[in-house]
């Protein structure tokens, strides 16, 4: 921990924050339990802190830092995270500072050989990704937890150092300067990053492949006027034999990663001067001339590793601390985010009594099947980025000649981007009773698709916390049938919120109604008048009918619930 009366972090552009130590109850022999306690303060355990305010759940998160983490980090955010952060309440400072992107370049020897181009159309708020350093993302997350001040509590300068978990909770031991205490919660939301305190105490090992090759990470402020896409470089005058990334960032930062090859010496890499040295080159081959200034520089190696469970009694595992995925790809803080929001709207419904506790079975199953999509898709990536046998460098190369003339095989020099993961084969989800019945649309198990309604309103813009039924119609009233459901539903979920579409602009005047005189909606959903889509807090279809069933659609809710109401 940083000494009493230290000078705060020095850095080009961003100002960092001392948070003091602040003595909590317990540390003079105040004994409470609190619904969720939270182990770190990263943007996974701030997310997960927020989802759970905004469900009307307490939560306590400790940090051992006194700051937000240095250096850029983490640094592409999906547009489902930006979609997150908007459900949050806290999309509109990163939408003031991140730039957004829709483009790539791809170099073999210094010539472009490859233009990626993400899907992207009116129907979308926000851009594929945007780029922003950590150290924005977790202050902005911590501005928005000040809003929450009876749900929220950050203890800063503690640390985790003994962990119990039992049947009906867990008790934590607790380090700060001012001496030792324990605290007690339901449960445990391990945030705690690659090198988990949570998971060393609880003796568990990730399990994986440790993939060969180790690559530089610099942030470098430069006036430099290129447009915001990732720009990738194979065997560059700037890194010969080896790959470049680089990333336009806010307030002129830029970031450069560089592959070191197999026989250097990491330790090596990472001094001042060979950083430097590299960086210099690697400004001259993408055509800078002018001034710039090195801001902060780590190194990477590149693992596809997770935990065999992500539940464990009490204590569930989000982000970097149940997984650590490649950068390629840009999926580890985005798969975080959702892991967080998963495991927080489960909890919430558990510790309000609308779900039994089983519910919380289903956060393994969903999230490590998220996990293992990421490293099968990452480490495609991965082996392409970095080779790690001879066959795959030859094979490699091969497809980089070729891509200087043959336009099939430019595509597998892209890195494969961060998609949401889809949860068809979980236990929560009712598959289609009716194969065939609909053509279009999210699937059950797949996320909402957000589509335009006017010029700065969305679909999305109008999902609830809790669940949401999209109920499309074109009676100016549900029938008593339907009415009769709803309250059901409202029996099994308070908070649902059930959204009413249709055309009929001049029969409705009520909040919970959206006219859709286009079509927009019903046509991206494949819908008719009746059909009904049961959605998650998280924004996953958890079931949806042609033509409203309201049995089958209360079993779904039941069955999203983990079973039956406690």
């Amino acid at each position: 921990m940083r000494p009493a009366g230290k000078q705060p972090l020095q850095s080009l552009y961003f100002d960092y924050p001392l948070f003091e130590f602040r003595q909590p109850p317990e540390l003079h022999g105040g004994d409470m339990q609190h619904p969720v306690v939270i182990a770190g303060a990263g943007p996974v355990g701030l997310t997960a802190a927020l989802a759970l305010a905004q469900q009307g759940v307490a939560s306590v998160v400790v940090e051992k830092k006194d700051t937000v983490n240095d250096g850029s980090r983490a640094i592409c955010v999906s547009r489902h995270s930006f979609e997150t952060l908007q459900q949050l309440g806290a999309v509109a400072a990163f939408l003031d500072k991140a730039l957004g992107w829709t483009r790539g370049r791809c170099y073999y020897r210094d010539q472009l050989i490859h233009r990626l181009e993400m899907p992207h159309s009116e129907d979308e708020r926000f851009l594929p990704m945007y780029n922003i350093q950590q150290q924005y993302i977790e202050q902005f997350l911590i501005d928005k937890t000040a809003d929450y001040p009876d749900l929220i509590e950050l203890r800063w300068q503690s640390e985790v150092s003994e962990l119990k978990n039992s049947a009906d909770g867990v008790s934590l031991g607790i380090n700060t300067p001012e001496g030792s205490y324990s605290l007690r919660g339901n449960y445990l939301l391990a945030a705690d990053g690659a090198r988990s305190t949570v998971r060393e105490l609880l003796g568990l090992r990730l399990q994986g492949d440790n993939l060969p090759g180790n690559y530089v990470i610099a942030d470098v402020r430069m006036a430099h006027e290129f447009p915001t896409e990732r720009r990738s470089f194979f065997e560059s005058s700037g890194n010969p034999d080896a790959t470049v990334l680089v990333h336009r960032q806010p307030d002129n930062i830029w970031r450069v990663d560089w592959q070191i090859l197999p026989g250097d010496d990491p330790d090596d890499a990472v001094r001042e001067n060979n950083v430097r040295e590299r960086v210099a080159a690697i400004l001259a081959m993408i055509g800078h001339e002018g001034e710039w200034e090195l801001e902060w520089w780590s190194i990477y190696t590149a693992n596809t590793l997770c935990l065999d469970n992500y539940r464990h009694g009490r204590v569930l595992f989000i982000g970097d601390s149940g997984h650590i995925v490649p950068i390629f790809g840009v999926r580890g803080l985005n798969n975080g985010i959702a892991d967080a929001v998963n495991a927080a709207w489960k909890l919430a419904c558990v510790l309000k009594r609308l779900a039994p506790a089983s519910l919380l079975d289903s956060y393994s199953p969903e999230r490590r099947g998220a996990t293992i999509d990421v490293l099968r898709n990452a480490g495609k990536s991965s082996r392409f980025m970095t080779p790690p046998t001879r066959g795959y460098a030859l094979m490699r190369k091969a497809v980089l000649e070729l891509a200087l003339t043959q336009e099939f095989t430019r595509p597998f020099a892209d890195p494969r981007q961060v998609q949401p993961y889809n949860y068809e084969d979980s236990p929560l989800t009712t598959p289609e009773a009716g194969a065939g019945e609909f053509t279009s649309g999210p699937a059950p198990g797949a996320p909402l698709h957000n589509c335009r309604l006017d010029e700065d309103d969305y679909l999305l813009d109008h999902i609830g916390h809790s669940f949401t039924v999209l109920y499309f119609s074109i009676e100016a009233r549900p029938s008593s049938e339907l009415a009769a459901l709803f309250a059901q539903l409202y029996q099994l979920d308070p908070a649902c919120c059930i959204l009413r579409i249709t055309g009929a602009a001049d029969q409705v005047n009520e909040d919970d109604v959206l006219v859709d005189a286009s079509g927009r909606i019903s046509r991206a959903y494949d819908a008719i008048a009746g059909t009904v889509y049961l959605v998650r807090p998280d924004r996953y279809v958890a079931g949806r009918w042609k033509s409203a069933n309201p049995e089958e659609i209360l079993a779904a809710l039941r069955r999203a619930l983990g079973g039956s109401k406690p």
